[in-house]
């Protein structure tokens, strides 16, 4: 998971290098591209599904693996742009969540 955390400094140091935003405005738009994401998510299972008879099937389930994938991202730029600590807070979190459901 070092790996992992160690690519999401690089991409909020590469976010914060080129951000037009003022800082705090940059955080929050963060925050909001969580919820654009998951937007995607939700047009390719729509799409996968053929959900949307005037779009027919326009994606396929690996188009929702990889959104699903960006939404996970998204989340953890979000969560280090707002503390440095986010790979702590995120193992906190996990383990505590498990622990309520699993009972360890």
């Amino acid at each position: 998971m070092l790996d992992t955390w160690n690519t999401i400094d690089r991409l909020v140091a590469w976010l914060d290098a080129t951000s037009e935003a003022p800082p705090e405005a940059a955080r929050l738009l963060r925050v909001l591209k969580i919820s654009e994401e998951a937007g995607e998510v939700a047009e390719a299972i729509h799409g996968a599904t053929g959900a949307n008879p005037r779009k027919g099937h326009s994606h396929t389930w690996e188009d929702v693996h990889r959104e699903l994938c960006d939404v996970i991202m998204t989340g953890m730029v979000a969560l280090r742009t707002f503390t440095p600590d986010a790979d702590k807070v995120f193992a906190e979190r996990l383990a505590r969540v498990a622990e309520r459901a699993l009972g360890s």
